[in-house]
């Protein structure tokens, strides 16, 4: 069984740009050359110059795929023939078991018990034996370790690996090829794998340019192991890919040195990041791909006139959460309302309120009663409306006049 490495030994490990262009190297032909754009309406909105690079495009949808590839092409004989494991319900359990299976490696993928049947699903459609074990990661990860000595398995990391850690840093070499002048570089991070890779990359063709590392607020776990602070990490982030509560000896120790600054995002910003990137580049994203833009529509300052380039680090986003994160954005924009309305329990009164919503043109969608949980007399009723309108002002002027005619109106507000 491999042991934890301690911190010395964590910083004793290289890694090199030559290290990467070997990764690069072996894992030519067998990973997608994802493209990298400028998009010129992104950058109309952020005011920077913003370069795009789409490893949703990749097979298995995110970049994951290269770490695990490369680190599945230094197996020995014997490696081989025993297989591979990992603890992961993301993006590195379909990229390990899509590659595994692809060069005959048996892989095992322990997931806890909670994970959803689809991310399940998914790593067996790609060729991963799943085992169900725990109900956190953690038990999950304990379990792989186990296994992994009990069967001779060799432990694949999904990020704490410089192999790993190699692979997808071959990112950056392709951006860096195509727009070798990038001033900045904004990162997704979760355990570091990604940025640690990208970053190696990055100050050894460019001592230059700014690396700024970006994490959800819930999880702040990088930002607190590299600056010192003490966030509490856990909550419902839709940036499930970079919802890491401890990350990587080997990445922070490497990080430290290498970023400028890592920034934190709220939920909102996520979200308005996913909806933008899906109606303007027509990409679906997961929230941890959408990171990168996320950290630009927050803090506009940091990145106004320079030449970012970002990273679509994923595309695996629940439908149901992206219809949510869509309507979500919608209601933020002022295109989509839920009024509140109060009325008297008699004949005709919707139907009047109903004339005060074609008089100025807004759409009705849904319309709930409710009278009996209510602080109104028994004759009373609240009634909320969801509405669509071509923007705020035009639902604005509806309630102005509904307030004017005399209805006790309220907007209900996102949380």
């Amino acid at each position: 069984m491999t042991q934890p490495l301690t911190d010395a030994e964590h910083r004793a490990q290289p890694l090199t740009i030559d290290d990467v262009r070997a990764a690069a190297a072996r894992i030519d032909g067998a990973i997608v050359r994802t493209p990298m754009a400028l998009s010129k309406t992104l950058s109309d909105i952020t005011g920077a110059e913003v370069w795009l690079k789409f490893e949703n495009h990749q097979f298995t949808a995110a970049y994951k795929e290269r770490g695990a590839l490369n680190a599945l092409l230094q197996l020995t004989e014997e490696q081989r023939g025993h297989g591979v494991i990992a603890a992961s319900a993301g993006n590195h359990s379909q990229g390990l078991s899509y590659h595994g299976r692809r060069l005959g490696v048996p892989v095992t993928i322990v997931m806890p018990k909670t994970t959803p049947a689809v991310k399940v699903m998914q790593t067996e459609s790609v060729g991963g034996q799943v085992t169900l074990h725990g109900e956190t990661y953690d038990e999950a990860y304990a379990h792989a370790r186990h296994l992994e000595s009990k069967l001779g398995l060799t432990f694949v990391h999904p990020f704490d690996d410089p192999k790993v850690a190699a692979g997808q840093g071959t990112v950056a070499l392709e951006m860096l090829d195509e727009q070798p002048d990038l001033d900045l570089l904004v990162i997704p991070i979760g355990g570091g794998g990604l940025a640690t890779g990208m970053a190696t990359v990055a100050r050894a063709l460019n001592p230059r340019i700014e690396i700024i590392g970006v994490q959800a607020e819930l999880y702040p776990s990088m930002h607190n192991r590299v600056k010192g602070a003490d966030g509490a990490c856990g909550g419902d982030t839709i940036a499930e890919g970079i919802a890491v509560k401890e990350p990587g000896g080997f990445t922070a120790t490497r990080l430290a040195e290498l970023l400028d600054d890592i920034v934190l995002v709220p939920e909102p910003a996520l979200e308005q990041a996913v909806s933008l990137l899906l109606q303007i580049e027509k990409t679906v994203v997961e929230g941890a791909g959408a990171a990168g833009l996320a950290a630009m529509l927050t803090f506009p300052e940091r990145f106004a006139g320079k030449k970012v380039g970002t990273v679509l680090c994923g595309g695996n986003i629940d439908t149901r959460l992206l219809a949510n994160v869509l309507l979500r954005d919608l209601a933020r924009s002022g295109r989509l309302a839920r009024l509140r309305v109060t009325l008297q329990d008699r004949p005709g009164s919707l139907f009047k309120l109903m004339r005060q919503f074609d008089a100025h043109d807004v759409n009705i969608i849904e319309i709930y009663h409710q009278r009996i949980f209510t602080h109104l007399p028994a004759k009373g009723l609240i009634t909320d409306i969801e509405c669509e309108a071509r923007d705020e002002r035009q639902i604005a002027d509806l309630v102005e006049r509904l307030l004017d005619l005399g209805y006790e109106t309220k907007m209900v507000q996102l949380a």
